[in-house]
Protein backbone atom coordinates (compact mmCIF):
# COMPACT_ATOMS: atom_id res chain seq x y z
CA UNK A 1 0.00 0.00 0.00
CA UNK A 2 1.59 3.25 -1.15
CA UNK A 3 0.62 6.54 0.50
CA UNK A 4 1.76 10.12 -0.01
CA UNK A 5 2.00 13.15 2.26
CA UNK A 6 -1.48 14.45 3.03
CA UNK A 7 -3.17 11.05 2.62
CA UNK A 8 -5.06 9.61 5.60
CA UNK A 9 -3.61 6.53 7.29
CA UNK A 10 -5.98 3.58 6.70
CA UNK A 11 -4.64 1.68 9.74
CA UNK A 12 -2.80 2.46 12.95
CA UNK A 13 0.79 1.28 12.80
CA UNK A 14 4.28 1.77 11.44
CA UNK A 15 4.84 3.20 7.99
CA UNK A 16 8.18 3.15 6.15
CA UNK A 17 9.34 6.30 4.38
CA UNK A 18 10.64 5.06 1.03
CA UNK A 19 12.66 7.08 -1.49
CA UNK A 20 12.51 6.88 -5.30
CA UNK A 21 15.16 4.12 -5.30
CA UNK A 22 12.97 1.93 -3.05
CA UNK A 23 15.25 2.40 -0.06
CA UNK A 24 13.71 2.83 3.41
CA UNK A 25 15.01 6.07 4.92
CA UNK A 26 12.80 6.39 8.00
CA UNK A 27 9.85 4.86 9.85
CA UNK A 28 6.94 6.65 11.52
CA UNK A 29 4.09 5.47 13.75
CA UNK A 30 0.69 7.02 13.05
CA UNK A 31 -2.91 6.44 14.07
CA UNK A 32 -5.78 5.45 11.80
CA UNK A 33 -7.35 8.48 10.12
CA UNK A 34 -4.41 10.78 10.84
CA UNK A 35 -2.84 12.74 7.98
CA UNK A 36 0.52 11.49 6.71
CA UNK A 37 3.12 14.19 7.42
CA UNK A 38 5.36 15.80 4.80
CA UNK A 39 8.45 13.79 3.86
CA UNK A 40 11.97 15.22 3.89
CA UNK A 41 12.28 14.79 0.11
CA UNK A 42 9.58 15.31 -2.52
CA UNK A 43 10.12 11.94 -4.23
CA UNK A 44 9.38 9.88 -1.07
CA UNK A 45 6.23 7.96 -0.17
CA UNK A 46 4.92 5.82 2.70
CA UNK A 47 4.35 2.07 2.85
CA UNK A 48 2.48 0.26 5.63
CA UNK A 49 4.68 -1.99 7.76
CA UNK A 50 2.25 -3.14 10.39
Amino acid sequence: MRLNSGDRAPKTGSYKVVNADGKTINTIYIGQGETMPPTQMSDCHYEYEG
